[in-house]
């Protein structure tokens, strides 16, 4: 039987609907020599951002805004400087008003990290959760991570 770490190493970026990438920066680096753990989140926030708030695509509604109530990483390797990152993002569920993510971060080809996020929209006056719109749920299905790509 594999072990879900295990498992999670075996993902490739290609899995995922939708990548991005950042840079690795020096000042990323610890007493170490490889980069800081907290850095890690930093990455996967790049990803987060660039898929759910692209200005010509705006997937939160009016007076609405994405919160993250529950994020779990798994660090599987280090990152080392210099170098890319790679940032690979699928959904796993949409609810009424939430979405849950997973993320991969890749150094190269290598998988490094992942994160399960899951996020409400939030309406901006009531601070209560707000439906997702039917435009945001179709785009969201349509970055959905195939089931049998998901780690178990």
């Amino acid at each position: 039987m594999i072990n879900q770490s295990t498992k999670m190493q075996e993902l490739a970026l290609e899995y995922f609907p939708f990548q991005t990438y950042d840079k690795v920066r020096y000042a990323d680096t610890d007493r170490q020599g490889h980069v800081n753990n907290a850095v890690f989140a930093t990455f996967l926030e790049s990803g987060r951002v660039e898929f759910l708030y692209d200005p010509q695509n705006p997937l939160a509604a009016e007076g609405a805004a994405f919160v993250i109530v529950n994020l779990n990483v798994n660090l599987l390797a280090e990152i080392k400087w210099p170098g890319r990152i790679e940032i690979g993002t699928g959904v796993t569920k949409v609810g009424n008003s939430s979405l849950s993510l997973l993320q991969g971060l890749f150094q190269n080809g290598r998988c490094v990290a992942t994160a399960a996020t899951v996020i409400v929209q939030m309406n901006e006056q009531t601070r209560k959760s707000h439906p997702l719109t039917d435009s945001a749920r179709a785009f969201l299905i349509q970055h959905h991570l195939p089931t049998d790509k998901t780690p178990e």
